[in-house]
């Protein structure tokens, strides 16, 4: 898992650090670099840079994404990653060059790629530790989700198992019935946060070009099912996150931009619980972004395993981040909710120039 994250000289973002916990969400106005973060993390991984577009990076015509408040060409991207065992992945963009280099514990050089088809070893005993922390960063990808491509359960996208916009989850869904049939059990069982769902099922009688699960609506005993296109949007969020989550295919580090998309405010705060659970469960790190107070409060801040942060563009334009701690209780008042909260402005993330 990693622990902390240094970032340099990528978009908004001048010089920021962050710890990280399994469930993290970031709060904070339109355009404070909420996004930036994510994606810094997803180019930092992947030194390899030609398939991360796909993974959920947004690309303008030059990929030009280095900071533009440092114009000097020594300033460039840096990402620093440290994981629970104290080892450290550095990436480098330098001179148009990718440099990556593994450090153990005692700040030891253990392995350096300059390229994605080179890897130049040195001693060192963790080498194999480095190298999956190095995986483990490839595997990330940056889930935006789309009702469109939820919807027509396209076959598949260029990222596997599931697109970052969706795609392949029908695919997906009759993988894990044919290998772990268990965990379609799961998946619907987590449904049912949804008042009218019953259950859902992969028909047998599908056609080779039919891409189609049965839903059941508990109040509608006479429609036996229906189809993903009759279901409401809100439904087909859940199963796709649901399906992240539980599935042990998945990548075991992701974000998701905007959870809170077509979703009731009160579900929000109960998707998000469930949500802490699975990921503790499923070994899965996530990082969240929301503009919907209500997602606070399905989180647990007293549990060092969820995180709050605020991002906010300091006086200079640059993005910052406030780590929230839990809120302080005081004897005889009811404590506030950090939904309240964060609309009251206590935690900061609100727009301050009207």
């Amino acid at each position: 898992m990693v622990k902390k994250i240094h970032i340099q000289n990528f978009k908004s973002i001048v010089d920021l650090e962050l710890e990280l916990g399994n469930l993290n969400v970031f709060i904070g106005e339109n355009g404070a670099g909420k996004t930036n973060i994510l994606e810094a993390i997803l180019f930092g991984g992947n030194l390899n840079h030609e398939n991360i577009a796909f993974r959920g990076l947004r690309v303008n015509e030059n990929i030009y994404i280095k900071s533009l408040f440092n114009t000097e060409k020594t300033k460039e991207i840096k990402c620093s990653f440290i994981n629970e065992k104290k080892q450290r992945i550095d990436f480098l963009e330098k001179y148009s060059r990718f440099i990556q280099k593994g450090y153990d514990e005692h700040n030891k050089e253990i392995f350096m790629i300059e390229n994605p088809n080179f890897l130049t070893f040195s001693s060192g005993k963790h080498l194999s530790d480095a190298i999956s922390i190095t995986s483990y960063l490839q595997a990330f990808v940056l889930y935006a989700p789309e009702n469109y491509f939820l919807r027509r359960f396209e076959e598949e996208g260029q990222i596997r198992p599931l697109g970052v916009r969706g795609e392949g989850l029908f695919k997906h869904l009759v993988d894990i019935y044919k290998q772990r049939p268990e965990l379609l059990t799961k998946i619907s069982e987590n449904l049912r946060l949804i008042s009218w769902f019953k259950d859902f099922e992969i028909p047998n009688d599908l056609m080779f070009t039919e891409r189609r699960i049965n839903i059941k609506d508990k109040y509608l005993e006479e429609l036996d099912f229906f189809d993903q296109k009759s279901a409401n949007e809100g439904f087909l969020y859940l199963l796709f996150y649901f399906t992240l989550f539980i599935s042990p295919f998945t990548p075991p580090f992701f974000a998701i931009d905007n959870i809170d998309n077509a979703l009731n405010p009160k579900l929000c705060a109960e998707l998000i619980k469930r949500l802490a659970v699975l990921a503790k469960e499923n070994n899965k790190q996530v990082l969240l972004t929301t503009h919907n107070p209500a997602v606070l409060d399905g989180l647990d801040l007293d549990d060092e395993n969820q995180k709050l942060f605020t991002v906010y563009r300091n006086q200079e334009g640059h993005t910052k981040v406030k780590n929230i701690k839990p809120l302080k209780k005081v004897e005889g008042v009811e404590p506030v909710r950090l939904s309240e909260a964060f609309i009251r402005g206590y935690l900061g993330g609100l727009p301050k120039n009207f």
